[in-house]
């Protein structure tokens, strides 16, 4: 059974070699050269060449999404969806696991694909600080556009790559879900950076205040450290806040931030001329 993984970076070389692990024949492909020699010195047959891809039973997506202005760029997406589509020989499965809102998976459904094919969407939650705990086996959400497809993506990620589910009752609970837990945890962090500005300002040691707060049971404020970095949590913030008017907390959160970086960045000129 052939499984082809689209998108070899941080969250789909990891995928591949897991998938690889259980059986599964693997062919692995990115744009980026770098990627492809990367994922053949890992052990995964990879290229950047479209038609060298043998057809597939089941096509894994995880190609980075990107942001246009603020708002969601999902045509790395659309574009490897319509590459699959000319691949099809029978109704292989698409999973895709790259982060889009919802209304995405569906409309590649019906669009792109024509409904020949089984759809899924089971975002990653991959973390690279902790492989093992928080890699590519760890309890993720399932959506599907049918049924059929369901079912499918069940016997794949459940029965035979072990990979817990949780499954949501329509496949735009599961868009949104990826696209809530890191905005949710943006604002967390964006928090403790305001937290962090009003105690200096203060005259007070923010570490020691977080300490003190985070004796109560039902607390837990973050570290406020450079700025909230990485690729998903800023990007991801973005695409909640995009989603309609109800979006004061989002805008306000990435306000913060860039808020708290020029005051990181005014402290450090202060530092320098003594």
């Amino acid at each position: 059974m052939r499984v082809c993984v689209i998108g070899l970076g941080e969250v789909g070389l990891p995928t591949a070699k897991y998938v690889a692990r259980k059986g599964f024949e693997v062919q692995g492909y990115d744009i980026n050269e770098i990627a492809v020699k990367r994922s053949e010195k890992s052990g995964i047959r990879a290229t950047k060449k479209w038609h060298e891809v043998l057809p597939a039973a089941v096509y894994v997506v995880c190609v980075n999404t990107l942001l246009k202005g603020d708002k969601p760029n999902l045509a790395p997406v659309f574009d490897v969806c319509e590459k699959i589509s000319e691949k099809i020989e029978s109704a292989p499965l698409v999973s895709v696991e790259s982060t889009v809102i919802p209304g995405t998976c569906r409309k590649i459904y019906k669009k792109i694909f024509k409904e020949r094919v089984a759809l899924v969407h089971v975002p990653h939650r991959y973390w690279a600080g902790d492989p093992v705990k928080y890699g590519v086996k760890q309890v993720r959400v399932i959506g599907a556009v049918n049924k059929k497809s369901m079912r499918r993506g069940l016997r794949f990620y459940s029965e035979r790559l072990k990979i817990p589910l949780h499954i949501s009752p329509s496949i735009e609970v599961a868009e949104i879900a990826k696209v809530a837990e890191n905005a949710y945890r943006y604002i967390q962090i964006a928090y403790a950076e305001e937290l962090k500005m009003i105690c200096e300002k203060l005259g007070l040691n923010f570490q020691s205040v977080r300490e003190a707060c985070n004796t109560k049971w039902n607390i837990e404020i973050f570290e406020a450290r450079d700025g909230i970095g990485g690729h998903c949590l800023p990007k991801d913030i973005r695409y909640l806040a995009s989603l309609g008017k109800h979006n004061v907390l989002s805008t306000s959160a990435t306000a913060v931030d860039l808020k708290y970086r020029d005051y990181l960045k005014t402290k450090k000129r202060r530092v320098k001329a003594g």
